[in-house]
């Protein structure tokens, strides 16, 4: 029979044995430090984006193993994001940083000072993945015409005070489904890497996200193979990509910046090249005021309509998600150009 000194000691380890068995499924304790492999236990963990086409992504690929936190909120510009103090907080305690550099200056402070910069262990920088380039577009000021035989695929457009330089890359990649699906293949070997017990599961939701993109690429090619006119006359260069992807050309009123505020000569270049191109309609933006893009139809009899270039959800959009405001976008584009 067990002395009491015994037993005593038996009784003490046993709630010690039992902690040492609550890890994970495979023998290993659920760490849950940042950047380390997740295990079948682990919870989920927290990915930081700057703009909504960015956490669409992130959400699409990573499911219900991630908390996908958008510092950008429904209505507001990516562009002219700032960040609280609890904002960064956010930004250093994430697993993970997924942000295109030069979109967004603040989130570009916060992920070097937070992160340790775009080279950091928790820090996936989407640029390069993009395959970024400077504006597409027509420029027709500098006295040059449309039609002058020149290659203007680098300008976009840009007033003289909307403070970008033409050598600025384009941010808006996710207008293209083929660049849209080059960054989304990055997203997911991130996540794979943070998480391999899930990676197939990444790989499954990457699976279907690239059959959706490239049918929606197909839908597109086909929807704008035949349009009566092939210039497009937005109110803000943020069209490049697309424009460049599917045969039409683009003339942006403003520049890069949406906030931009372009000149007297340069609106009358545009409406202008409006009239000499016999363009149909204009297409103004959710968060840019209509004002100057209605100034150049009412100007040449053109119809205005809304082009939805994503930047962030609005009002307008709610309930949508990227695809559908992709489609509606086609739908918009097919009208106002006259495609058949």
């Amino acid at each position: 029979m067990p002395s009491r000194r015994t037993l005593a000691v038996t009784l003490a380890v046993i709630p010690l044995l039992a902690l040492a068995g609550c890890g994970s499924g495979d023998g290993t304790a659920d760490s849950g430090q940042a950047g380390e492999t997740a295990t079948p236990t682990a919870s989920r963990f927290t990915i930081v984006t700057g703009a909504y086409p960015v956490e669409w992504l992130a959400q699409r690929i990573g499911g219900d193993h991630v908390n996908v936190v958008n510092l950008t909120k429904p209505g507001a510009e990516p562009h002219d994001l700032e960040l609280s103090p609890q904002d960064v907080a956010t930004v250093a305690d994430a697993d993970l940083v997924i942000y295109e550099q030069g979109l967004q200056p603040a989130l570009d402070d916060a992920v070097t000072s937070e992160q340790g910069g775009p080279q950091g262990a928790k820090v996936l920088e989407i640029g390069k993945s993009a395959d970024l380039t400077a504006p597409q577009g027509t420029s027709i000021g500098a006295g040059h015409s449309a039609d002058d035989g020149h290659d203007h695929s680098a300008d976009d457009g840009h007033g003289a005070d909307d403070g970008h330089d033409h050598g600025d890359l384009d941010p808006h990649f996710w207008l293209d489904p083929i660049r849209y699906e080059s960054v989304a293949r990055a997203i997911y070997n991130q996540l794979g890497n943070l998480d391999q017990v899930n990676k197939q599961t990444f790989a499954t939701n990457l699976s279907e996200l690239s059959r959706e993109l490239t049918t929606l690429d197909g839908d597109f090619s086909a929807g704008l193979r035949q349009c009566q006119n092939t210039s497009i006359v937005t109110a803000h260069a943020a069209f490049g990509y697309l424009a460049g992807r599917y045969g039409l050309t683009q003339v942006a009123i403003t520049g890069l910046a949406p906030e931009g505020e372009p000149d007297p000569a340069r609106i009358a270049e545009v409406t202008d090249y409006v009239r000499a191109h016999n363009v149909t309609t204009i297409y103004t933006e959710p968060l840019i005021n209509p004002a100057v893009a209605k100034t150049v139809a009412q100007e040449t009899g053109a119809a205005t309509a809304v082009l939805d270039p994503i930047e962030s959800l609005t009002d307008s959009s709610a309930g949508q998600d990227y695809l559908q405001i992709m489609r509606a976008n086609l739908e918009t584009l097919q009208k106002g150009q006259g495609c058949s």
